[in-house]
């Protein structure tokens, strides 16, 4: 079977990641060959130039671009994501408009959702949406912890349109909307500079919009009902875990690599250390894989329980792995470090953990 990453673009992304760990800046070059390679259109349905992949495609290309380089694999996972929503709940003409540049390469898609004094769940949003007497609407805010700013085209914003009308529950509001803000809009700003621990190069920063004026052709989903196209985001089998199930392959990978370079596989302990590693992986990739399949009996809470059994697994994976490794793993710039710092990250990817354990809570009331 033909690799799904050719060996010149693994290459590219491995030596990024080594590059982009110590600067905290972006590789652009390294984005324009991910752009070329096809694998963007991986969540575009065929009949308007993608691939036509499911979640459980999605979840393979995000586990395999996580094993490399997981900074340029959650930028690639919101690229899949965006452009998931514009095929689930766009019009036609927004499809036709978008879809084709986003299934080359020649647009890249990033989310803004989250911003200071929002909360985890994304409830108390400041960022404003107002209608305009010509019909278009004005956005102004702050969104944070953007990934892909200052690198995607487009950007799907969530903001608050209109004051909640109930109480709100689960992941994000009533009154809340989302629109479709291509970069260039006069009044879009957008700072990649967050200088995060983990996630390096994931161009993960600020999106200024200030005046930012868009027209009703680029809302996404009814307006008000964002909180509606979040429910159906989990309900996809898209998980997040695929970035963590790729970020401690790798470091499993970088663990028998180093016990086979100084002999120690010839010792009982240590081989048993590592097929327990590996079993946990393995664990973590399976409910990734069923989040996938979505065939269990409610996929929404699948796709929850494994960003949180995935993430959790990789963080440990990576721990054990640094002990594993010794002083070699603790010295400043080790790939170990760097990988745990990647697992750690994961957790506070919306819905955070917590939000996830929230989320499946609620499903018992």
């Amino acid at each position: 079977m033909r690799p799904l990453l050719t060996a010149e673009l693994r290459a590219r992304l491995s030596e990024s990641a080594g590059r982009t760990g110590p600067t905290g800046a972006p590789d652009r070059e390294t984005l324009t060959a991910l752009r070329a390679s096809g694998l963007l259109g991986t969540a575009v349905p065929a009949r308007h130039g993608g691939a036509g992949g499911d979640a459980a495609a999605v979840n393979h290309v995000v586990e395999e671009v996580a094993a490399v380089n997981p900074s340029v694999a959650i930028i690639v996972f919101q690229h899949f994501a965006v452009s998931a929503r514009i095929a689930e709940w766009g019009t036609e003409e927004q499809r036709e408009r978008w879809l084709p540049k986003l299934a080359d390469g020649l647009w890249l898609a990033a989310s803004a959702w989250s911003e200071t004094g929002a909360g985890a769940a994304k409830r108390n949003l400041a960022s404003t949406g107002a209608r305009r007497a010509d019909g278009r609407w004005r956005l102004d805010g702050a969104k944070t912890f953007a990934t892909g700013a200052g690198v995607a085209d487009v950007y799907l914003v969530l903001v608050q349109t209109d004051r909640p009308a109930v109480t709100p529950q689960g992941y994000g509001a009533d009154g809340q909307t989302f629109f479709l803000v291509e970069a260039g809009t006069p009044g879009l700003v957008a700072d990649p500079g967050a200088d995060l621990d983990g996630m390096r190069g994931s161009a993960t920063g600020l999106l200024a919009l200030d005046g930012c004026v868009v027209g009703d052709t680029d809302r996404i989903g009814p307006v008000g009902g964002a909180a509606s196209v979040i429910a159906g985001v989990r309900e996809s089998g898209a998980s997040l875990g695929a970035v963590s199930v790729g970020i401690a392959r790798a470091a499993l990978e970088l663990a028998v690599r180093h016990a086979r370079e100084r002999g120690l596989l010839e010792l009982p302990t240590v081989r048993h250390r590592l097929v327990d590693l590996a079993t946990r992986l393995e664990a973590a990739r399976a409910v990734v894989a069923r989040a996938g399949a979505r065939d269990s009996a409610q996929p929404g809470l699948t796709t929850l329980h494994s960003k949180l059994h995935a993430s959790t697994a990789a963080e440990e994976i990576c721990l054990d792995v640094a002990r594993m490794l010794g002083s070699d793993g603790y010295r400043a710039g080790s790939r170990i470090g760097g990988l745990l710092a990647d697992a750690r990250g994961v957790a506070f990817m919306g819905p955070t953990n917590d939000v996830c354990r929230e989320l499946v809570a609620a499903s018992w009331r």
